[in-house]
């Protein structure tokens, strides 16, 4: 029996900075194409949960070591990612520290989640709308038909 084809599967995780006021978020700058500003995340590796490989990513392209707190969601639109179908699963964490821009990561900073800066890659545009919504309301986003 052959394998079936798939998706890729990553996971990406939205890191507050629980030692700052008001508690922003990390975004990188995206060191290879798609260019422009990302939630830290990368493929799963074979032999890892989903779990690990979001600390492990986060670790790699911030340098903090975070503390995985919830899932926000899973987004999988076949358009996501124009290098081809990802699927990624979103986990909202916190840490401490001063972010560093690592590895596939040419800088980190933090930013207000209401003000992310406008050329976000992928639709991570629309994860940070998800999580900020998760931020006022304390509710997940509902699933629906484009995750």
């Amino acid at each position: 029996m052959t394998a079936p084809r798939t998706p890729l599967l990553a996971a990406d995780v939205i890191i507050e900075l629980a030692d700052r006021p008001d508690r922003p978020i990390v975004l990188i700058a995206r060191r290879y194409p798609p260019r422009g500003w990302a939630i830290p995340g990368g493929f799963v590796d074979v032999g890892e949960t989903v779990e690990q490989a979001a600390v492990r990513e986060a670790r790699e392209e911030t340098g903090l070591q975070v503390r995985l707190l919830r899932l926000l969601g899973c987004y999988s639109d076949p358009s996501r990612d124009p290098r081809g179908h990802t699927a990624s699963v979103v986990y909202v964490a916190e840490a401490v520290g001063e972010p560093r821009g690592q590895d596939d990561a040419r800088e980190a900073g933090a930013f207000d989640p209401a003000n992310p800066p406008s050329d976000l890659a992928f639709d991570h545009a629309r994860i940070l709308a998800d999580y900020r919504a998760l931020r006022a309301t304390g509710q997940p986003p509902s699933p629906d038909a484009g995750r």
